[in-house]
């Protein structure tokens, strides 16, 4: 019986607690880098002066996405099957990729911009329906200021599907 019990101690328990152990230290571990990585986004946003509640935002996904990460390799030391979690996320990624698909594509846009620069600030401009002078140029925007006074925000993917036309300076 004690025969027993050492085979089965010495070939199912020991090495199960060897994982277990280990998928603990990196659950711990990995955690400790998700905390520490989200502070040093959240440092990073507050130093750009970002929406507090962007800062915030950006602060829970990170912790969140390394979280994910962490747990799949927890998981998988101790041999549980993570392929399905794996296709799960990554289907989860595809799912928010289209949501986000016109801000990326806004944002794609006013890289375009900010890098051939077409027109700058102060320059007067008829583009993505709107006619007015330039007064900022975001990343994701651009914002022009009617003849009427009115405040105009534009897309910038708006911008750059059509012609731009730019008016001279007098």
């Amino acid at each position: 019986m004690t025969a027993q019990i050492d085979m089965l101690y010495t070939q199912y328990f020991l090495p199960f607690a060897w994982k277990l152990l280990a998928a603990l230290l990196i659950f711990l571990v990995g955690q400790w880098v998700a905390r520490f990585s989200a502070s040093i986004v959240e440092q990073i946003m507050k130093k750009a002066k970002m929406n507090p509640a962007l800062v915030s935002f950006g602060r829970h996904m990170t912790y969140f996405v390394l979280w994910i990460f962490v747990a799949i390799a927890a998981l998988n030391k101790l041999g549980v099957e993570t392929t399905s979690f794996v296709a799960l996320v990554g289907a989860a990624g595809l799912a928010v990729g289209l949501a986000l698909q016109g801000a990326l594509s806004n944002f794609a846009a006013g890289v375009m911009i900010l890098i051939f620069q077409p027109f700058g600030i102060g320059d007067t401009i008829e583009a993505g329906g709107a006619l007015g002078i330039v007064t900022e140029i975001q990343m994701f925007n651009t914002i022009f200021m009617a003849d009427d006074g009115k405040v105009v925000i534009v897309p910038n993917s708006k911008v750059t599907a059509d012609k731009i036309i730019v008016h001279k300076k007098a």
